[in-house]
């Protein structure tokens, strides 16, 4: 059985122990996705499983096999951005640049989330099917992704941004 990886069928490792983190960056040399702080505490590692987040550096390669992984690779190309992407340049949402790829990852599959209607700790109503996006929800869903550089601000704008071009 294999795993896809931006699209790419690969076949999961033999050794049971390699993390998804990994396998992307040591053995198919995807070295967008960052290793952080290996414990699943900074989000550097994001990248999206079946539509769904998850923090490759805590999770077994094994675990994936038959799923669709997407890398910050996977999203756009040089010359064709995801809007994301082109967002993050143009509200300088980074600055060193170390945590972009997982910051992307994460929010794309977080607006997912909420056209979903999946709730977060700050939803307020719990049964509607309908989550509204605000600065409050976009900031508590995005929590989990550090920026050691503090550029926050841009972050939030540019997810703002590519959520109301996509809302409408």
């Amino acid at each position: 059985m294999s795993i896809s990886v931006n699209g790419q069928a690969v076949q999961a490792p033999e050794d049971p122990r390699v993390s998804l983190l990994d396998l992307l960056r040591e053995h198919m040399q995807l070295s967008g996705t960052k290793k952080g702080c290996n414990q699943g505490a900074c989000g550097a590692c994001t990248v999206i499983v079946d539509g769904q987040r998850v923090l490759s550096c805590l999770a077994l390669a094994v675990q994936f096999e038959g799923r669709s992984i997407t890398t910050i690779e996977g999203l756009g190309e040089p010359s064709s951005l995801h809007p994301l992407q082109r967002a993050f340049v143009e509200h300088d949402g980074f600055q060193c640049g170390y945590c972009t790829p997982g910051q992307i990852c994460s929010a794309v599959a977080m607006i997912e989330e909420i056209r979903r209607g999946v709730p977060s700790h700050v939803t307020s109503d719990l049964l509607s099917s309908s989550i509204s996006f605000s600065h409050e929800e976009l900031r508590e869903r995005m929590s989990g992704n550090l920026c050691r550089c503090g550029a926050y601000n841009g972050i939030i704008d540019a997810i703002a941004e590519t959520w109301k071009e996509a809302a409408e």
